[in-house]
């Protein structure tokens, strides 16, 4: 129940923020507002590209599970799953928004592999659904993680590009998206990589960049709620 609570902020959090794009609003101004009340607090209200891990994707289908095992839907928890699974892919349906649809030729970098920072873990990750959504649409992905490469490796094979760090993966890119907040991915040399890449477009995943600040480095920006 726990669990299953704090993923429903998430994916409240994640529904308010898609909300907020449709109607021009911030959502780091509305998670700000709600995280005053002391009834709510600030903690877990961050908005994203989805939860992942072993706890909470297990916790939230085993609460469904006892549920419909005991003829009782639990409707909200539901809900909060089919929530998550549509916002991993978000970040990809952003960067076909910025790059086209049809991605064939179209080279991807990621940042970030693994669910969160300080982990190597991938279990449930939005990356590999983004992955696989790239590369049905028939874009190159080329990846770095500081920790995960390894169990990307295992995960899904020589399907993407391994790289060596944050400046590589860039090289030639026509988009960079960022799928985990590793901190050493927080204060990047914008100027670099807008001069290695093909097109500055920059789809960050996590909400941990200024918008005004990556616009003025002359990129083209898309973040979650914003």
């Amino acid at each position: 129940a726990a669990n299953a609570m704090l993923a429903t902020r998430i994916s409240f959090m994640n529904d308010i923020a898609n909300l907020c794009e449709r109607i021009g609003a911030n959502v780091d101004m509305v998670r700000k507002g709600m995280g005053t009340d002391d009834r709510i607090g600030s903690r877990f209200l961050y908005a994203g590209c989805g939860y992942g891990g072993s706890c909470f994707p297990k916790d939230v289908k085993a609460l469904c599970h006892t549920g419909r095992k005991n003829g009782y839907p639990m409707r909200v928890i539901e809900a909060v799953e089919a929530v998550n699974e549509t916002q991993k892919e978000i970040v990809a349906d952003k960067l076909k928004e910025a790059l086209g649809a049809e991605l064939t030729g179209k080279v991807v970098a990621l940042w970030g592999l693994a669910f969160k920072p300080e982990t190597d873990d991938m279990r449930e990750a939005p990356a590999l659904v983004v992955i696989e959504k790239l590369l049905e649409a028939g874009a190159s992905v080329k990846v770095y993680d500081p920790v995960a490469m390894d169990e990307c490796r295992r995960r899904i094979g020589d399907r993407v590009v391994y790289c060596k760090d944050m400046y590589d993966v860039v090289i030639d890119a026509d988009a960079l998206a960022v799928l985990t907040e590793w901190k050493e991915f927080r204060i990047p040399s914008w100027s670099v990589i807008k001069r290695v890449m093909k097109q500055p477009v920059l789809v960050d995943g996590r909400n941990i960049y200024s918008k005004d600040e990556v616009i003025a480095e002359g990129f083209e920006y898309a973040a979650i709620g914003k």
